[in-house]
């Protein structure tokens, strides 16, 4: 068997973020740290990204005071905790081919110290020594101890809930880096 390493280059990989309440959505950007992906005889078998929490943007809110505001927001407790847990991460444990390049991949998120598996289908091209996947990810916050303004844990709160579900839009852009063949 042949195991070959690609490493995710942050820079040209990317997070869009959308997140839903009541009265419409915000979306925004949240960059990728570094991170690698596995495959073995051209199928990926495992992976890895760590993102880097205090790298939120938020695209929608154009005036200055408003999205620094919303940003503080989003880094504070109520949310992810930025200052405290600087890094989300994602361990893949299993990706299951499906054809054509698209994968059922599984996996254990970890936010703010707390994790969960979690599934998404994902599109992986592999052409030489680079490699692009994407995939959207839907992750339940509260599962993470995010609870502000859910339904689920605060009555009455009208046109002020927060929606619990919360997408990633992943692209990723890896480059090989080494190649070992095992016995």
């Amino acid at each position: 068997m042949e195991t070959q390493q690609f490493n995710i280059s942050g820079p040209q990989s990317t997070i869009d973020w959308v997140g839903r309440k009541v009265t419409g959505a915000h979306n925004g950007k949240i960059a990728i740290k570094e991170g690698a992906l596995l495959f073995t005889n051209d199928q990926l078998t495992g992976g890895r990204f760590v993102i880097d929490t205090r790298s939120i943007i938020i695209l929608d809110v154009t005036d200055p005071v408003t999205n620094a505001q919303f940003a503080g927001h989003l880094a504070s407790d109520d949310f992810f905790s930025s200052e405290q847990y600087p890094e989300a991460t994602f361990e893949m444990t299993h990706a299951e081919p499906r054809g054509n390049g698209f994968y059922h991949v599984e996996g254990n998120l970890t936010i703010k110290g707390i994790t969960h598996s979690i599934r998404f289908d994902a599109q992986v091209n592999h052409s030489g020594d680079q490699v692009t996947a994407s995939g959207k990810i839907t992750v339940d916050r509260t599962k993470f101890g995010i609870r502000f303004r859910s339904g689920n844990f605060f009555q009455n709160l009208g046109d002020t809930l927060i929606y619990n579900d919360f997408d990633l839009h992943t692209r990723l852009t890896a480059e090989a880096v080494s190649q070992t063949a095992n016995a």
